[in-house]
């Protein structure tokens, strides 16, 4: 039995546990929302570059995502059909920010860098060194090195998500290393870069998941 009282379900695939929550397992969700928890938080957090909305954006997601279950279909994986819905949510967001309010957006986003949770890990000036230095790539950039070398995304699932080419992804990648200084290239993939820890997790399955059962 696992954590939430129900038997260990650690063995099935993505595309089974679809399955069974489309025939009314809801409980089984909550093992794919803290599996993506971590890649859509660095995803996302690539495109919309604030903190405090990711979060937002991950629920959302995961709830729309959830709607559709009945409607997916083995086309693609489910990780790769789930990513795409989370960076149409990403860019959707961020379109809507900019036209309320640029400036207090930014003024938004420079306040979280000050509050980053990678200030509480050890090395934290290097950690918001890399964090802000990833965030300055411009974003087909900063996409792509996210997904590839920090979500360490394979180059078909993200040629997949984004609808590029190979050679597309390739000289993206190639282009962002080249913009970030030479001296982090040791130290960008660090685990603790774009960090979301046990607590954020919970709250963001624990709010789906309470969407999900009303």
């Amino acid at each position: 039995m696992n954590h939430l009282g129900h038997p260990n379900t650690s063995t099935l695939s993505d595309e089974e546990i679809v399955k069974r929550v489309v025939k009314g397992e809801k409980y089984l969700y909550e093992n794919l929302i803290r599996k993506y928890n971590l890649r859509l938080y660095r995803i996302s957090l690539s495109i919309v570059n604030d903190d405090a909305e990711v979060e937002d954006i991950m629920q959302t997601t995961y709830l729309n995502a959830y709607l559709q279950l009945a409607n997916f279909q083995n086309k693609s994986s489910f990780n790769t059909w789930l990513t795409r819905i989370l960076i149409n949510e990403s860019l959707l967001h961020k379109k809507k920010s900019m036209r309320r309010n640029q400036l207090a957006i930014e003024s938004e986003k420079d306040e979280m860098h000050h509050e980053t949770p990678l200030k509480n890990l050890m090395n934290k000036e290097l950690k918001v060194i890399l964090e802000k230095a990833v965030s300055n790539l411009p974003e087909k950039y900063r996409l792509v090195f996210v997904m590839r070398e920090i979500e360490e995304m394979s180059t078909h699932e993200t040629m997949e998500v984004l609808d590029l080419g190979e050679s597309n992804v390739k000289i993206r990648l190639t282009r962002a290393k080249e913009m970030l200084r030479n001296e982090l290239s040791d130290y960008y993939k660090t685990a603790q870069l774009f960090e979301f820890n046990l607590v954020r997790c919970d709250k963001v399955a624990n709010f789906v998941m309470s969407k999900i059962n009303t």
